[in-house]
This record gives structure tokens, sequence and C-alpha cells, in this order.
């Protein structure tokens, strides 16, 4: 994960959260099967970089990614998510859930975005610190909360929030091409292996990164395609998912029978 500035010695908000009182984005559902699971909350924490995203040129008639882009695109949203972990760090969480990745358009210029990691720290009541990497950073993962007791009750534990990003160029049709396919139905060959290739790239950067943190698998994968601010030919493909290990901790069965059977839906 990326270098990011550490969290000020006064931050008064991160003071009161050690303090005892928690925070969270978690549904009051959320809250009752992790606290049941045996985890507290710590805090909501949060991540941001307002990023200026460059241009790139190059032949508009051929498809190909647009390197610089895609470099701009992963490197924001690793920043933003290595200060949402320093929060989670700085409260003694042992992961981070319900992470959610946010990007907006900025006043300050056409080509600035704010890209932002929310998510609710915790912490393993029996054992703090047991869950954590060998460094001490926590798990990051976007699954819910009734989800991630759902892998804790099966043996896994999340490793990360990973994601592989591609920016893709889609090579423009001539205009005879274009007359030619005016009122017919016909695949168009330039843009179908474009996208094709595209996602391709996006989702084995998903997976070699889940690879690096040593996951054995990944949950919830998505993939998000997003034309930003460069109009229909710039194209960013982002593949999502939290990457799983077993745990190997010996998981003591729920007691309350109404969250066992919302567990179970």
């Amino acid at each position: 994960m990326a270098d990011a500035p550490s969290i000020p010695a006064e931050n008064k908000r991160l003071e009161e959260l050690r303090g005892g009182l928690f925070t969270s984005d978690l549904s009051i559902d959320e809250f009752v099967m992790v606290r049941q699971a045996g985890f507290s909350p710590l805090g909501m924490v949060v991540g941001s970089s307002i990023y200026h995203v460059g241009l790139q040129y190059g032949n508009w008639k051929q498809s190909f990614e647009l390197a610089t882009l895609t470099e701009a695109m992963h490197a924001a949203r690793e920043l933003s998510l290595a200060r949402m972990v320093s929060e989670a760090q700085a409260l003694g969480a042992d992961g981070v859930i319900g992470t959610d990745l946010v990007l907006q358009a900025y006043p300050g210029g056409t080509h600035v975005l704010e890209f932002m990691a929310i998510g609710t720290a915790i912490k393993y009541d029996a054992s703090p610190g047991a869950l954590r990497f060998q460094d001490g950073q926590p798990f990051t993962c976007h699954v819910s909360g009734q989800d991630f007791v759902k892998l804790w009750r099966l043996g896994y534990v999340p490793t990360h929030f990973a994601f592989g990003v591609c920016v893709y160029h889609v090579a423009h049709q001539t205009m005879r091409q274009t007359m030619r396919q005016m009122g017919v139905n016909t695949e168009l060959p330039n843009y179908t292996q474009a996208v094709y290739s595209a996602r391709e790239i996006a989702l084995e950067r998903l997976q070699s990164e889940a690879i690096a943190w040593g996951a054995e698998g990944i949950v919830g994968t998505r993939l998000n395609v997003s034309t930003h601010v460069w109009g229909e030919h710039g194209i960013e493909f982002l593949g999502l998912g939290t990457g799983v290990r077993r745990h190997g901790i010996e998981v003591p069965p729920m007691q309350d029978p109404i969250i066992v059977a919302s567990l179970d839906r």
C-alpha cells in the first residue's frame, strides 16, 4: 500500500474515539451481529486524496492502455486507502469492514477528482492484534458487517480490499465504417476487442494484488466501468474485491436465534 502522511497528533476526532466513544457506518443489524461475533467497533475511519488527473494523447485510430491515467487512478486510490488504514492503526484496530471507495469531481478544476476511502475500524475482543499482519497493519474489506460475520463463522478472515485498474482508449471508427453500420445490426469489433482486453487487464491486476497479500481467494468481486472526465473513448475499468484467508481460530456458535436466522438468510 502506498506511503501516506501519518495522522497528526492533534486530531481531536481520533483522540475522542480513543477515549471510549465509537462511531460507525454500520446499520443496527450489522452492529449487533459484529458484536455478537466478538468484535467491537472502534470508529469510522476516513482517507482522502484530491488528485489532478492529467491527459494522455495517442493515435485516435488505435486502441491501447492509457498508462499515465491508469497510474494516476491507481495511485490516488492507494493514497486514500493508506490514510484510512493509518487512522485504523491509530485506534488499535484489527481490521476495517464495509470499506467504500468514493470518487467525485471536485470544484477545483475539470480534471480534479477526490478519492475517499471510508470504513469502520473494529477489534477482535478475544485477542486484539491476532488478526493483523506481521507489520501490525489491520485487514481491510468492502464486505458488509453481515457478510464479514458469515466469513468469520466459516473460518475465513479478510486480508485486504483489493483492486485492479486499467484506463483504456477505445479507437474511433472511420467515417466509412460508421456509414456502413448505419441502420444495420452488427458487432463493433474494435469496441469488443478493446473492452475485452481492458477488462482482462483490470481483473488480472486484481488477482495479482490478492496473491501478493497472501489471499486464498477473492469474494464480492465486481467490475465498474466509468468514463469520468475523458469522454466516451477513454474508459476506466476497475475491478474490486476482498481477499480472504483461513484464520484457524475456533469460533463459538452464535447464541441468539434471531441473529443466527439473519445470518443464514
